[in-house]
């Protein structure tokens, strides 16, 4: 299960809204005849990939995968059809699938077909995989990260707004890496305004992750990095307050505009899940941040810490007020161990449970 586990991670970033699979036969003997990972959205299940690999020498052997196989008809027909068809004798699967298509009927189909069925091995690892698909399976929206850099003094820009860079190369390029692990990069209008973002992988993803800007207003530049769409789709939520003109200057770009009733957060997230999107990532500013926090529309916080004390009284930093009085109303993140990369402190916290 380990080694199926390693392979389902291989379709990182690619998947949604399908979660990460990977499978492997053992024939007879216990000898591995066929792997197989899920690599994108319409291409071969995990199971099919690998049982297509042993062939006949899966006859009476063993499928161990990381997921319940399905058994709804999709983009792809049922697997679990499939893994009976190959007269396999037993399958081990580490964890039920939460999808309402399926939910335990796939292991269901496999039992009433006489197949020998195991259920819970290496099951806490495979839903920390699939964590984001099951956020959204459960919730109706993304997992969402909240990522920032700043200054050991907690500042994300000088009092003239200069902020390139505060972090090194090693840590700007693990937020590619980042970037490449998540369906859409949002932002509000105030970053397109005062950064000109690219808000892309530079290239550790294809393709490149959904940009989307949340303005309520569309007081948004003429000239912008993301309405070159060349290399990365970019979506424009906005309220209906929104101005015709500047609806049309969008338009005539060919950028899609998304209207939304509330425009906030939580309102965002959930047609971006429509959307199939599993996983998010905010790199938004302090207005917004809060915002999203607030609403508990964010899941995990990732802070680059840089060894620059940046000073200055009317800095930036990361969040708008929270509305906080007390100490006591705080509540505590889980923190993970930090890591140093080129001298920078990478800390990545999650949300407490609710």
């Amino acid at each position: 299960m380990e080694r199926a586990l390693q392979l389902a991670a291989l379709g990182a970033g690619r998947t949604s809204p399908n979660p990460m699979v990977g499978a492997l036969v053992l024939d007879r003997s216990g000898q591995l005849v066929g792997e197989g990972f899920h690599a994108a959205a319409g291409e071969l299940h995990a199971e099919v990939g690998a049982l297509v690999q042993a062939g006949e020498r899966a006859r009476g052997g063993t499928l161990i995968v990381t997921l319940e196989p399905c058994c709804h008809q999709g983009r792809t027909p049922p697997c679990s059809q499939a893994v009976i068809r190959a007269g396999l004798a037993r399958v081990v699967v580490a964890m039920a699938d939460p999808d309402p298509r399926v939910a335990g009927r796939g292991i269901a189909q496999l039992r009433s077909a006489g197949l020998e069925v195991i259920v819970g091995v290496a099951e806490a690892a495979a839903l920390r995989l699939n964590r984001a698909f099951l956020h959204r399976v459960q919730t109706g929206c993304p997992l969402a990260i909240l990522k920032w850099a700043m200054g050991v003094d907690g500042r994300t820009a000088l009092p003239n707004g200069a902020s390139q860079w505060i972090s090194g190369s090693a840590s700007r390029d693990w937020v590619h890496h980042l970037r490449a692990s998540c369906d859409a990069v949002i932002v509000g209008g105030g970053t397109v305004r005062a950064d000109d973002p690219l808000l892309t992988s530079r290239g550790r993803r294809s393709p490149e992750p959904l940009r989307v800007v949340l303005s309520r207003s569309l007081a948004l530049p003429e000239q912008a990095r993301l309405w070159d769409q060349a290399d990365a789709a970019t979506l424009v939520a906005h309220g209906y307050e929104a101005q015709p003109r500047r609806r049309f200057q969008l338009d005539r770009r060919g950028v899609e505009r998304l209207v939304l009733s509330r425009c906030e957060p939580t309102e965002l997230l959930e047609a971006l899940a429509r959307r199939g999107c599993n996983q998010v990532l905010w790199e938004c500013g302090p207005a917004l941040a809060a915002a999203a926090l607030r609403v508990g529309a964010v899941q995990e916080i990732v802070a680059v810490i840089a060894p620059k004390p940046m000073g200055g009284l009317a800095a930036f930093t990361p969040l708008d007020d929270l509305g906080f009085t007390a100490m006591d109303q705080v509540a505590a993140w889980t923190a993970r161990p930090p890591s140093v990369l080129d001298g920078d402190l990478l800390w990545r916290l999650e949300a407490p449970a609710s």
